[in-house]
């Protein structure tokens, strides 16, 4: 995903694979499913991504971006999403909030032009939210909430919210208000497990642990996420029906 506030990148384990450098996923992974997240940076000069080769080496979901603000569609959304379909992986979509502009008009945007892709076999809408768009925390607050609200309605089904813990504890306040919500977190500590989490979350259920990962099939540097288990079995909580 692209980023406004970076954090700095963890020390990594480094590993030799046919040539091809990529980051050890941490040891929690090992009993998880592992997971990319992708938008049109990973398409370097309009290369495709290879998403057989990206399940063969072991991860089993992607989130894609799909939109941005009130004007921005990723021209690769719709490639990857029916590609990554065919491939066996569970697929999410994100947007990318704009919290300057009217939440119920991106709600409304993202699920025009995520659903006809992406609602068969797809992970719940996903909201990343890095920035603040000028807004102070109560606003930044109201405007989340009201977002989550519309896209709710509009796909019938939870959000997940991505975010990572130094902006939800400055940017959001650290409220607790969106606990319920599943969350993916940003947190490249170099360790096995995220931090402690904000806004009073007891569980996460997307881990993203670096975005400086490499693997087969993506010729450019990937997002590498691992998934908990908190919202039960990967495909059915994907709506996955493939092979069936």
């Amino acid at each position: 995903m692209p980023r406004n506030l970076r954090r700095s990148l963890p020390r990594a384990v480094v590993l030799l694979l046919a040539g091809t450098v990529a980051f050890a996923a941490p040891a929690v992974a090992a009993a998880n499913p592992r997971g990319v997240d992708v938008a049109s940076w990973q398409h370097p000069n309009g290369a495709p991504i290879d998403w057989f080769q990206v399940r063969a080496s072991g991860h089993e979901f992607g989130m894609v971006k799909a939109t941005e603000g009130l004007f921005y569609t990723n021209p690769y959304f719709a490639q990857d999403s029916l590609a990554m379909r065919i491939a066996g992986v569970a697929r999410g979509a994100y947007h990318y909030a704009d919290p300057s502009a009217s939440p119920e008009a991106q709600a409304a945007f993202f699920a025009a032009n995520a659903l006809a892709v992406n609602q068969i076999g797809g992970l719940p809408p996903v909201l990343d939210l890095e920035s603040t768009g000028g807004l102070s925390a109560p606003q930044l607050i109201d405007w989340t909430r009201r977002y989550l609200n519309a896209v709710q309605g509009l796909t019938g089904r939870t959000p997940i919210i991505y975010t990572y813990p130094n902006f939800w504890r400055t940017a959001m306040a650290n409220t607790t208000e969106f606990s319920n919500y599943p969350l993916w977190i940003a947190d490249y500590n170099g360790g096995n497990a995220p931090g402690p989490l904000p806004g009073g979350w007891k569980n996460w259920a997307f881990w993203q642990y670096t975005d400086s990962g490499r693997i087969p099939g993506v010729n450019a540097n990937i997002d590498l996420n691992v998934y908990s288990g908190a919202m039960g079995d990967l495909n059915m909580y994907a709506r996955n029906f493939f092979g069936s």
